[in-house]
């Protein structure tokens, strides 16, 4: 996996290794620990941004995002004509702050699964407290 850093982090351009789906602030973890359970624990990786607008970028397969329909408070991260977008990559150990993998590449090739990302996404948009822990809701 060439396309991780040795050390610290780097932008990657979406489109060539991997497209990326962000998610930010609380509903992005919500939907990273969401994927997690519908996965088993392994859902591909993900990366998790500590500062700012708190991104989750959900690494998906290169192509996979272009021409899909997303909701808003989705971006994604592609490649197209006159199109260039970059992905921020932490390195698997070491100080890369404020970037850190939520789930960590578990084999070449292997992403998050795009329809299966798209299909929670929207669920949680149309229901924001779809995945939220129920006892904190009051129930």
């Amino acid at each position: 996996m060439d396309w991780i850093p040795v050390s610290g982090f780097q932008l990657r351009k979406a489109g060539v290794q991997f497209d990326a789906v962000r998610v930010d602030g609380d509903e992005g973890r919500r939907l990273a620990d969401w994927i997690e359970v519908l996965t088993g624990g392994d859902p591909g990786p993900v990366v998790i941004e500590a500062n700012g607008r708190r991104g989750v970028y959900f690494l998906v397969p290169p192509g996979s995002t272009a021409h899909r329909s997303w909701p808003r408070g989705v971006t994604r991260f592609n490649a197209g004509p006159a199109q260039v977008s970059y992905v921020p990559v932490p390195a698997l150990t070491g100080r890369t702050w404020p970037l850190s993998w939520r789930f960590p590449p578990s084999a070449p090739g292997r992403f998050v699964h795009t329809l299966l990302l798209r299909s929670a996404v929207t669920e949680l948009f149309a229901d924001p407290y779809a995945y939220a822990d129920t006892t904190a809701r009051g129930q």
